[in-house]
């Protein structure tokens, strides 16, 4: 029997973005295993309420980022 070992470098990033009040705004978290992004989670924030956590997909946050860079393109005050 040979003795086997796994070692796993593993790394939660949790980023906050909130309103000017921080009452309300998103909690995006990244689970980093091995230097490779696992997997990436979406909340909205409202007050001391949490919605349920959303899974996204590499695609689907390269067009979230998409769409947010539109957003900000067009002028406004918003």
């Amino acid at each position: 029997m040979a003795l086997r070992r796994q070692k796993n470098n593993i790394q939660n990033l949790n980023l906050a973005i909130v309103n000017e009040d921080e009452k309300a705004g998103m909690q995006i978290d990244q689970t980093i295993l091995n230097g490779k992004s696992a997997a990436v989670s979406f909340r909205l924030v409202n007050g001391g309420r949490k919605s349920a956590a959303v899974k996204l997909d590499r695609q689907a946050c390269v067009d979230l980022l998409e769409a947010v860079t539109e957003i900000l393109d067009t002028d406004g005050d918003f």
